[in-house]
């Protein structure tokens, strides 16, 4: 017996040996995400993290479960499990108790694959040994590690022969397929360890759920079902080729029925309707290809090391933990092309199945739209409004792609985002989901909000531009090589934050949706389902910025952009960011929200290095100022985090322009003008909550003594020309851009008078004084220059009751709207109430230029495109 098990040893040793020459495992998991551990990361970090991301006791004996028998999966683990320092998967269990030469067990055994053979045992033997030991040893209990092993990760490809011989996928590899394997994939073998199990647990449960069944029957079946869903999330459902995609479609019931009233419509053959879905397809469909996959990922690797210092990825255990039992939609905020990729990157680093991803036709572009279509892509038209077929296949096609429970990926707001700001949700897509899922199939649908950070922007230069009133670029391959030329530039670091999840289930509910089941995508979204969408849209944005992160750079952008030069005296600027993060810290907007952990020191040195901010000498005090032509993009960076502080700004800037005031009067000012920063900035607070959420910002402004309490319910700001008082100004500042924005528009709608104005003119007028009103400042601010932000004052307005509409979407209003214009006093100064209303002053022949000039220039643009 002795010589057998020498000799099974040195087999193992020297099998295992030659498998490492051919096979280099890459471990999954988010603990060890490339853009997490430095490629020098020791073996005993790693091993940390493994200890960490499966959380099995020390104590106790492990045993590593894989779903099938294969000698080169118990190499491969036993040669991982060697090199990371943890028990050994091929040598017997550390335990006296124990009389196991192995620490595995395959669920599925070798014989029964064999037809040859029949089955001695059902259940795998040493799990049956293992369950006999603690029947007689109740002190005893045994950790069970799942462990998952991949050779490549491509999702299997229907009618596909080549794909079915060397693609590990759902079928349980044969001994030839598993040698092509080794040979093809043997570099991108892909190992996960999961969450440890305790077997006495699982025993127990068995006993109490099943007592009429043996345990191990129970147990197996666990094991397999959970083992059969990582598999999935990592490698996604099966797949039918983009060709057999758009046959099927086309067959479809809800396209063919599309098809018959197009040939009705538009007066043409049953052949030409089919061919004209057909090319509607082509344009959009997928085409995913693991190879184009694995060559983006070759690339991304190499490009984040040349355009950042890193990628800092928060909170994605979420998904890990929601991937198993829900279709995962992913709707992140877009701030740059970059996002696409580095979405899919990071996720697909952390071991789940990328998602499918809803691009813009613009991206179509030759050779790059058919690679991106290799990566998950699918392209969309940004409008397609009268195109009936057009609708009724893509509706078909999203529906397919649910109901097969791929994941899937739509920017929420539509376009990317010039100013920095969320823009309002395009909830085009987000019908389309909830649409599709009232037809039933599939795992329920999660949202998955998501937050890009960056530091600096690619498209910075071309943002500023558009922000100014140039016209807008289109994308094209020119443009992608004058983006590539910046790739020798640092970039700083890049944030990825996910954000608090968004159950579809848990909203229609709500909304009295859950019961409702359509029949075919031809019919309409019921009232109740409409309420629902526009109650998930403003949920994932709210969601998204409370997954927000404070880099070095938004923080120092909001506390140099609140000085009347850009300038601040250096150890003056450090108190100020200090005291920022302290604040955040003691009244912090929510818990997924990242701080940096630079003091302000190190950020004014971070800044430095990435040529945003210069010290200019001086034998009084060095001063931090802004770098030339750096002011209106730093704008971006600083509305990023905007809302984030909206509140403490808001409360500083009314206590510091009073003097003192009464917590009473602040609650009120608050209660007034939060609906309006509620809709602009997506915040989180619901009304009924802003006492609690004043009274803490208060006693954190207190506590940073920014402002002080008389004991009486009134609070003071601190002594004119002390450095608190001008800490308290600077926080102030960020608030009242938007505050005099309100008030620009309520003093123009008063001087045009109720009933001379309609919504369209007045959202004009105001956009345009907008622009002027830059002019208070030194330079262009990019929300002066958004027709959103006044689209959205004027709505809100509308809905609180302020002014209504008639047939013809004329604005009146009466003296409420009035006394609002009126208690502006409370938070804006003399002078620039008096400016604000100087500038509003208009004749009606000025209007009737101003809006005749407005017309020519739209007209203009649109001809130009």
């Amino acid at each position: 017996m002795a010589k057998k098990n020498s000799f099974s040893q040195m087999y193992r040793r020297v099998s295992g040996k030659l498998l490492s020459t051919l096979v280099t495992p890459q471990l999954l998991g988010e603990s060890f995400a490339t853009d997490k551990l430095s490629t020098s990361a020791k073996a005993q970090d790693i091993a940390a993290a493994v200890d960490a991301e499966y959380g099995a006791t020390p104590a106790q004996p492990v045993c590593y479960i894989l779903q099938n028998y294969s000698r080169s999966n118990a190499l491969v683990l036993d040669s991982e499990t060697r090199r990371l320092e943890l028990p050994p998967a091929l040598d017997s269990m550390d335990n006296s108790l124990l009389n196991e030469d192995a620490s595995i067990i395959f669920l599925q055994q070798r014989a029964q694959r064999n037809n040859f053979y029949p089955n001695n045992y059902t259940f795998p033997p040493r799990l049956l040994r293992l369950l006999e030991a603690l029947e007689k040893n109740p002190e005893l209990d045994i950790q069970l590690v799942p462990v998952t092993v991949l050779w490549g990760r491509a999702p299997e490809k229907e009618e596909s022969w080549f794909k079915l011989l060397v693609t590990d996928s759902w079928a349980t590899p044969g001994a030839l397929k598993q040698l092509v394997n080794i040979g093809v994939h043997g570099r991108q073998t892909y190992l996960e360890f999961h969450e440890a199990r305790s077997l006495r647990d699982m025993l127990n449960e068995a006993l109490v759920k099943y007592p009429n069944l043996a345990p191990a029957t129970y147990i197996v079946s666990d094991l397999t079902e959970y083992l059969a869903k990582q598999r999935e999330v990592i490698l996604g459902p099966d797949l039918s080729d983009r060709r057999n995609v758009v046959s099927g479609l086309i067959q479809s019931r809800d396209v063919q029925n599309a098809l018959k009233q197009e040939v009705i419509r538009s007066n043409i053959t049953p052949s030409q309707a089919e061919q004209m879905a057909a090319g509607y397809l082509n344009e959009i469909v997928s085409d995913y290809s693991p190879s184009s996959v694995r060559v983006f990922e070759r690339g991304l690797a190499w490009l984040w090391t040349q355009l950042y210092d890193g990628v800092e990825v928060h909170h994605f255990q979420t998904v890990r933990e929601l991937a198993e039992k829900y279709e995962i939609i992913y709707t992140p905020c877009h701030r740059s092309h970059i996002d696409y990729l580095l979405m899919s990157y990071v996720i697909y680093k952390r071991g789940l199945m990328i998602p499918y991803i809803a691009a813009g036709d613009n991206l179509n572009l030759p050779l790059l739209g058919q690679f991106l279509r290799g990566g998950g892509a699918f392209f969309i038209r940004r409008s397609f409004k009268g195109l009936e077929l057009y609708s009724a296949v893509l509706k078909e096609y999203l529906h397919s792609i649910l109901v097969r429970n791929t994941p899937l990926e739509y920017f929420i707001e539509g376009g990317r985002s010039r100013t920095g700001r969320l823009l309002r949700p395009r909830t085009g897509m987000l019908a389309m989901t909830i649409h599709s899922k009232l037809r039933g199939g599939g795992k329920p649908v999660v949202f998955i909000p998501t937050y890009f950070g960056y530091e600096r922007l690619m498209e910075g230069g071309t943002y500023v531009g558009e922000m100014q009133g140039k016209p807008k670029e289109a994308e094209s391959i020119f443009g992608l090589i004058q983006a590539a030329r910046k790739i020798e530039r640092i970039f700083g670091k890049v944030h990825v934050s996910f954000g608090e999840p968004v159950f579809l289930d848990q909203m229609l509910a709500q909304h009295n949706a859950d019961k409702i089941r359509l029949t075919s995508n031809e019919q309409p979204l019921p009232e109740e389902a409409s309420a629902t969408v526009n109650a998930v849209a403003q949920e994932i944005m709210q969601n998204i910025n409370r997954a927000a992160v404070i880099n070095p750079v938004s923080l120092l952008s909001l506390v140099l952009l609140s000085t009347p030069k850009h300038a601040l005296d250096e150890e003056v600027c450090i108190k100020q960011l200090d005291t920022y993060r302290r604040l955040v810290e003691m009244a912090p907007y929510d818990e997924r929200v990242e701080v940096t952990s630079l003091p302000g020191r190190e950020i004014i040195g971070y800044g430095l290095k990435l040529k945003l901010i210069k010290r200019v000498h001086h034998v009084l005090g060095d001063i931090i100022t802004i770098e030339d032509n750096q002011a209106v993009l730093l704008t971006y960076f600083r509305n990023n985090i905007l809302h984030l502080f909206i509140m403490p700004s808001l409360i500083a800037s009314l206590v510091q322009h009073n003097g003192k005031i009464t917590r009473e009067d602040i609650n009120s000012v608050i209660q007034t003008l939060y609906p309006f920063l509620k809709a602009e900035l997506f915040l989180k607070w619901q009304a009924d909550h802003l006492p609690e959420v004043i009274d803490h910002v208060v006693e954190a402004l207190i506590g940073c003594e920014l402002i002080m309490d008389d004991g009486q319910n009134t609070l003071y700001s601190p002594a004119p020309n002390s450095e608190s008082y001008n800490q308290l100004g600077v926080l102030g500042t960020p608030v009242k851009q938007s505050l005099e924005r309100y008030f620009m528009t309520l003093a123009l709608l008063r001087q045009r008078g109720s009933g001379r104005v309609t919504a369209r003119q007045l959202e004009d007028l105001s956009h345009l004084l907008g622009q002027r009103l830059s002019v208070l400042y030194e330079f262009n601010s990019p929300e002066f220059f958004d027709k959103t932000l006044f689209q959205s004052f004027i709505g809100t307005l509308t809905q609180l009751g302020y002014i209504r509409l008639d047939e013809n979407q004329v604005l009146f209003f009466d003296e409420t709207l009035i006394n609002m214009a009126d208690n502006a006093r409370l938070v804006l100064d003399e002078d620039t109430m008096n400016h604000l209303q100087h500038i509003t002053n208009f004749s009606d022949e000025e209007v009737i230029a101003a809006i005749a000039a407005l017309e020519k220039q739209k007209s203009r643009r649109k001809r130009s495109k």
